[in-house]
């Protein structure tokens, strides 16, 4: 196998991201074959890479945080006058029956970003963590974490055209990855994906006739949505995980 970079190995056994990597290698706090490792190192299989204590410590003080967005607040950074959902991450919304231990400290927002989009006009669940591992592993190139959504839709659909929602649409010029989609009453559709291109429900929708009135994300992964009230936030447990 050809050398790659340190980082990029560290991040492919799913350590912790590629910019992790390089700040714990220049801290440090990584070693390759019993030597401390230096930024841009290569690695082939079998070199073996430890990691310091330190690292392992620095990860675990990292959080993830689960928002219940509403309407009108975009997933990252401030746009065309509207707020982040970030702003919503304040001790007063801090729900009240979060599990986790944890307590809010401004070092929490430090580096936290958004791990996948929530568009302006839809709501539910968002997750925005300062780990790199969860990023990877919710928004990575080979990411197959399930998001589960509610779509309240006008419009007729024939059979035809819920079939081509599971299966067979394309945008932007590419195969969807296949879907689940089905009636969850009269009006509303259930959606179970494993991508998530930019408005891809709404253009699925438009694609077989029918208009989005309404999208809620209720599940990412083994995460739900649950009874978090909307506009409210809590942090994921230690024992929780998305997959």
């Amino acid at each position: 196998m050809e050398p790659v970079r340190l980082s990029k190995r560290m991040a492919e056994m799913g350590l912790c991201s590629r910019r992790e990597a390089d700040s714990y290698i220049e801290q440090g706090w990584v070693k390759v074959n019993g030597s401390v490792a230096v930024l841009g190192q290569k690695v082939v299989t079998g070199d073996d890479i430890q990691l310091d204590k330190k690292m392992t410590q620095a990860q675990e003080r990292r959080v993830t945080i689960l928002i219940n967005k509403p309407m009108g607040y975009v997933s990252g950074q401030a746009e065309m006058g509207y707020l982040p959902a970030a702003a919503l991450i304040t001790p007063d919304n801090h729900w009240e029956e979060d599990k986790s231990g944890l307590r809010f400290s401004r070092d929490h927002m430090k580096g936290l970003a958004p791990a996948g989009r929530l568009d302006i006009d839809s709501v539910g669940l968002l997750v925005l963590t300062q780990d790199g591992r969860v990023a990877k592993e919710l928004i990575g190139e080979n990411s197959d974490v399930e998001k589960e959504y509610l779509v309240r839709v006008e419009g007729e659909l024939s059979d035809e055209g819920l079939r081509l929602l599971n299966h067979g649409l394309s945008l932007d010029g590419k195969a969807l990855i296949p879907a689940k989609v089905w009636w969850q009453n009269d009006d509303q559709l259930r959606f179970i994906l494993k991508e998530g291109k930019k408005r891809q429900i709404r253009r699925m929708c438009e694609a077989v006739g029918l208009h989005v009135v309404g999208l809620k994300r209720i599940r990412i992964g083994k995460v739900m949505l649950g009874d978090l009230p909307t506009g409210k936030w809590r942090y994921l447990a230690a024992d929780e995980q998305f997959s």
